[in-house]
């Protein structure tokens, strides 16, 4: 089984509750954009050294899955230019709220988040939502 098979079924082993899934469909996206607007506030520069690490951990993944992050990456750049100075707070009100969200659907899972049991996990749970757009529509990574 592949690296990329045996992380997606151990992530996916504590998201099973489609109400837990629904949450991190939404608050997963929204954690990825807060943690690279922190590093934006900080630098542009930060926030593109912090995707290129991230795009490393993905190749070792996959590359159809980090060319995939790659261009989620871009995606959520866009937004912090439009914030110019207010990229901060708005890092900082969307992070929280996007964990609280999180901690309330593995409170309805009843099971703790899978970062606990390994911290690349925080990197897996974006590539976890992308390889299920992928295989709806049919692209095997």
């Amino acid at each position: 089984m592949r690296n990329v098979d045996r992380l997606f079924d151990r992530y996916g082993e504590s998201h099973r509750h489609p109400t837990n899934k629904a949450i991190h469909w939404l608050c997963v996206p929204l954690i990825t954009w807060s943690v690279l607007a922190f590093a934006w506030a900080w630098s542009p520069f930060a926030a593109y050294v912090v995707i290129a690490l991230a795009v490393v951990f993905y190749l070792w993944l996959s590359p159809v899955i980090a060319l995939g992050m790659l261009a989620v990456s871009a995606v959520l750049v866009y937004p912090m230019l439009l914030l110019g100075r207010y990229v901060l707070v708005a890092a900082v009100v969307v992070f929280v709220a996007a964990w609280i969200g999180q901690f309330i659907g593995h409170r309805i899972e009843g099971r703790k988040p899978s970062f606990f049991e390994d911290i690349k996990f925080l990197l897996v749970g974006p590539a976890w939502l992308l390889a299920a757009v992928f295989r709806r529509c049919g692209i095997p990574y």
